[in-house]
């Protein structure tokens, strides 16, 4: 039975530091307790974009936060 696990966590973790290098954040090689919340969930957020784009073939829905008022 063949492994596929180091192949899938290499590819993984290529798309990770990637993604971080797109985004401006330092993402090191082993730990990297400094990062904020903020930047650790936004490395993760575009990589469930991406997987769920590689996997439909669909844009992934975006929603406008900048406006946050309501009309009545």
């Amino acid at each position: 039975m063949a492994n596929n696990n180091s192949n899938s966590k290499t590819q993984f973790d290529n798309m990770k530091y990637e993604i971080a290098g797109q985004l401006g954040i330092n993402l090191k090689q082993g730990y990297n307790g400094d990062l904020t919340s903020r930047e650790a969930g936004t490395i993760g957020g575009n990589i469930v974009k991406k997987v769920f784009q590689t996997y439909t073939g669909n844009q992934y829905p975006q929603y406008d936060t900048t406006n946050k008022q309501q009309s009545k």
